[in-house]
């Protein structure tokens, strides 16, 4: 049955291309459209990988595509650990892998329901295992696909070959507590909270324990912000004007963080969109203040403290 709908893309393509639109971010390598996406599915480098909820997957999906979720490709889960955290090269390989992933793939990640941010965060991780080149997210997500008309099917793909990962990994986007307090001034590295202006500014959620404020020098772009409402980056201007407005400068890194590394992967996506270099603090927030270092808090009127 997938072999069917596969074939048939191409016919339901030339008889909708008149009255479909195209998706914002289409000619950019980072995105794509989902008729682009409709045109390449019987490409047998292709590996579609969709992130969100169980029923949403199991209502129908893109032919060929595997459910997947944040915590497949993340660290296991310990006592005091992250609650999400890169895995070792190693277990991150194996894991890939085992999806059929190789050095040829071509990947799409598919944001399943509104899961833009796990979609990027699987992205961001791709990026990590040296697959950043090879990797697209779908502009619009499965809901895009569906708006557009494109086939779906209830098929669960057969299990894949296990694939070969020879390819140099990127730890370098990856950077802990240390790294952002010994780069807090420097020059054209620009820190930015990822999370709601509630927890940048205040109040926060105290009843959960979690204090308001965010990292010293830190300038706030809501990953929420970035999207539209209906799964789609923002086109390129409207995301070079929101990164400006933060202080960010042509040429500067963008190194972001939120709650737990999930968030942030929004603005980083964004940010390379634009042609900037990024880094994700992995432990974001949550190890920040587990360490119980200095957190600025703008709705208390005492600047830089230690909470």
């Amino acid at each position: 049955m997938v072999s069917r709908l596969r074939i048939g893309l191409a016919l339901v393509i030339c008889a909708g291309m008149g009255t479909l639109g195209v998706a914002q971010g289409g000619s950019n390598p980072l995105l794509v459209t989902p008729q682009q996406l409709a045109r390449e599915l019987n490409d047998p480098n292709l590996v579609l990988l969709q992130v969100g909820p169980k029923d949403d997957y199991e209502a129908g999906h893109i032919a060929g595509a595997r459910l997947i979720q944040m915590q497949d490709l993340a660290a296991p889960r310990s006592e005091g650990a992250p609650v999400l955290e890169l895995p070792a090269e190693e277990e991150l390989r194996q894991r890939l892998e085992r999806l059929g992933i190789r050095d040829q793939s071509r990947i799409v990640v598919i944001p399943g329901a509104d899961w833009g941010s796990p979609a990027t965060r699987i992205v961001w991780t791709l990026q990590t295992a040296g697959l950043g080149a090879r990797t697209r997210l779908l502009d619009g997500g499965a809901a895009g696909w569906r708006r557009a008309g494109l086939p779906l099917t209830r098929d669960v793909p057969a299990a894949p070959k296990p694939g070969r990962l020879t390819l140099a990994v990127d730890r370098s986007i990856v950077v802990d507590h240390a790294w952002v307090q010994a780069n807090l001034k420097a020059p054209r590295v620009r820190l930015i909270d990822g999370r709601a202006p509630m927890f940048y500014e205040g109040p926060g959620m105290p009843e959960h324990n979690h204090k308001a404020g965010h990292i010293p020098g830190a300038r706030n772009i809501p990953f929420n912000t970035l999207m539209n409402d209906s799964m789609q980056v923002l086109p390129k201007e409207e995301l070079r004007r929101i990164f400006t407005a933060a202080g960010v400068q042509q040429g500067d890194t963008v190194v972001a963080y939120c709650h737990i590394g999930q968030q942030a992967t929004v603005v980083l996506f964004s940010a390379r969109l634009l042609g900037h270099p990024i880094k994700l603090y992995d432990g974001s927030f949550t190890d920040w203040e587990s360490r119980q270092l200095p957190i600025e808090n703008a709705t208390s009127g005492s600047g830089p403290n230690r909470q």
